[in-house]
């Protein structure tokens, strides 16, 4: 840290070993994890004290898909001639997600009444010149500083005026009291696959637009393809497009003070014009993280022209040799979070000299899910990321349009790819669409986090009859691939 003068010092209303600014998933973890070896510290927040994941994300998106199966499957089980008249009320299945959303944040709530009043502060923080923590009428001086301030949903520049109350992102969607008749979702990354899908299954009338022929974050062209011919059974898309302007007129012409409609125009994936109306476009985009009013740079941080911060270890989140850390959303690295809560973790542990408790985990083996139907998995290296690396690998296949438990339960549309390195018998990576995808992922990234060889991984026990027999086809042929010259196979998995 800078050096203070004696004029500045005098300033200071607070002196403490640890500042945490943040109190989402990261920055909880962290301070619970530097208050086991020292009293001397201070967690400072602007807004909710509960997390992003709790109040506006992983938890209340879940809640809605869980209502949108419901709806989905009880209008779609037909073919097990089982037939039901559906009737979805809106208003209930919203009321549903806040109260259980609130449910879980409540825990969360709890946690954090539970800490000392006097290490706790509401309001924005701001770092001056001098390296000094302004917060409200209170100037802090700190030895080390762990950020950990989130991120915000990414909005273009003007579509917010242009917009206006039809405008929604996933920090505000969950807030609607009832479902809407219609909606545009801008972006196919994991946020709005999940909300288009969710939101159509309930009844709404959605479009799905998106930039590249992509979904899901997918690097692997095969995969990317047969997940949207799988998603593109129920949902409307408009991929490869271009949003032109985006505004919102008077649904009824004939009169001045009438309900306004969204409406988009675009350019669809033949470059041809059209345009969109309904009533809300929700925009997932992205999320950003918000460090840049903070002040950070004038701790010695460096800043890229994304916000992200250089020199950063991913360990636990140290810039260089600054006593500072920046973790969770805040860094930018892997906005997710199992990665948010394993940086704060580590940056609570580090940050406490001579704890011999302390425990600094790895780095995450890349990993990343999709919740809609049929989920979307990556773990470990992608396919560019290997080529880019000039490993030698082999792919091992399996589609799972006919793979046994699949077809029984009518889930049966997906693919999985396995990459195997040929120098070490290794698991690289994975992606896939299917069914059961959270499970498979968690094994594969078991099997790479752990070092396990092929062998190894085909010696654990395949159930008959499941979904995960589907993992078995695809290590086997990475095997086979590894010793003998590649001849082709069937990639359909019969396993009955």
């Amino acid at each position: 840290m800078t050096e203070q003068s004696d004029s500045t010092s005098n300033k200071v209303t607070r002196k403490v070993s640890v500042a945490i600014i943040g109190a989402g998933t990261a920055g909880q973890n962290a301070f619970t994890q530097a208050s086991k070896t020292t009293e001397d510290l201070v967690i400072i927040n602007d807004g909710f004290w509960t997390t992003t994941c709790a109040t506006v994300g992983c938890m209340p998106s879940k809640l809605l898909i869980a209502a949108a199966a419901r709806a989905h499957e009880a209008k779609n089980s037909n073919q097990f001639g089982i037939h039901a008249d559906v009737r979805i009320d809106g208003k209930q299945v919203m009321a549903r997600v806040q109260s259980e959303r609130n449910r879980f944040a409540s825990f969360l709530e709890q946690q954090v009444e539970s800490w000392p009043e006097d290490k706790k502060i509401s309001g924005r923080a701001h770092i001056n010149e001098q390296g000094l923590i302004e917060v409200n009428d209170e100037l802090i001086k700190a030895d080390k500083i762990i950020v950990a301030t989130g991120s915000l949903p990414f909005i273009p520049e003007g579509w917010a005026d242009k917009l206006g109350n039809t405008l929604l992102t996933s920090d505000i969607v969950f807030e609607l009291t009832d479902l809407p008749a219609s909606m545009a979702v801008i972006g196919a990354g994991a946020v709005g696959l999940e909300l288009a899908q969710a939101f159509t299954r309930l009844g709404v009338a959605v479009t799905l637009f998106n930039r590249a022929n992509r979904v899901g974050g997918l690097q692997d062209d095969d995969i990317n393809k047969k997940a949207i011919e799988c998603l593109g059974h129920e949902l409307t898309m408009q991929l490869n497009s271009e949003v032109e302007d985006v505004g919102t007129h008077i649904a009824d012409t004939q009169t001045d003070d009438g309900p306004l409609t969204a409406f988009i125009k675009y350019k669809d994936s033949d470059g041809k014009a059209q345009q969109w109306q309904g009533d809300y476009v929700i925009v997932a985009t992205g999320r950003r993280n918000n460090i840049a009013q903070l002040g950070i740079e004038n701790l010695g941080v460096e800043l890229d022209d994304k916000n992200r911060p250089k020199d950063l270890d991913i360990n636990t989140g140290q810039i260089g040799d600054l006593d500072v850390y920046i973790v969770g959303d805040a860094n930018a690295h892997i906005p997710l979070l199992h990665v948010a809560s394993d940086e704060g973790f580590s940056a609570g542990s580090d940050i406490c000299t001579d704890n011999t408790a302390a425990y600094i985990r790895p780095p995450s083996i890349p990993l990343s899910i999709v919740f809609c139907e049929p989920q979307i998995a990556t773990i470990g290296m992608s396919m560019p990321e290997i080529e880019q690396s000039e490993r030698q690998q082999v792919t091992g296949k399996v589609s799972f349009d006919n793979q046994g438990r699949s077809r029984i339960m009518g889930v049966n549309c997906g693919l999985l790819h396995v990459y195997g390195c040929k120098e070490t018998n290794k698991v690289l990576g994975a992606s896939m669409v299917g069914p059961d995808a959270e499970y498979i992922a968690h094994i594969l990234a078991l099997a790479i986090t752990n070092e396990l060889c092929i062998e190894s991984v085909l010696e654990m026990p395949f159930y008959h009859p499941t979904i995960l027999e589907g993992l078995r086809t695809a290590l086997r042929e990475v095997q086979d691939k590894m010793t003998i010259p590649h001849q082709p196979q069937s990639t359909q998995e019969h396993s009955f």
